[in-house]
């Protein structure tokens, strides 16, 4: 099945999902199931309501884009998940002064894991706060950078 580029789905939709209050994170698209995923967020989350909402102004703005060129597909729309891994800067720009947790290939300072609040991101470096004081651990040297989730 021959589908258009994901960047194009994504930067068509971008403004849609702002003239709901909501910031399109990805488009993700599913061969086996034949289906397109928007991931949307928003300041204080994302709910049922704002999902529905998107989706059916983005399903009618997919209509004239036509994704699939007209072959049928299933269109989700999904929170980005507590757990979703930071891959943009963007990512680390909606989180500043929140509490995060930081993976890492090798140790770093002494560590694999670091945690503690995001004070920036810059020039490619995390730059955390943590109880020992601040570090500052390149973005290229980690595995996995997500929200800590504290039970």
């Amino acid at each position: 099945m021959n589908i258009k580029p994901m960047k194009e789905v994504e930067e068509f939709l971008a403004p849609v999902a702002q003239s709901v209050g909501a910031e399109l994170l990805e488009a993700v698209w599913n061969n086996r199931e034949k289906s397109l995923t928007l991931v949307i967020d928003a300041p204080g989350g994302v709910d049922l309501n704002l999902c529905e909402k998107f989706h059916h102004a983005a399903d009618a703005a997919l209509d004239e884009l036509d994704p699939t060129y007209g072959a049928a597909y299933t269109l989700n729309c999904s929170s980005p998940g507590l757990d979703r891994p930071f891959r943009t800067a963007r990512d680390f720009e909606r989180h500043l002064g929140e509490a995060i947790e930081v993976h890492l290939y090798a140790p770093f300072a002494g560590a694999k894991y670091h945690e503690g609040t995001l004070a920036a991101f810059d020039a490619g470096e995390i730059v955390l706060n943590t109880k020992k004081g601040e570090l500052r651990i390149p973005f290229d040297k980690t595995s996995k950078v997500c929200l800590l989730i504290e039970v």
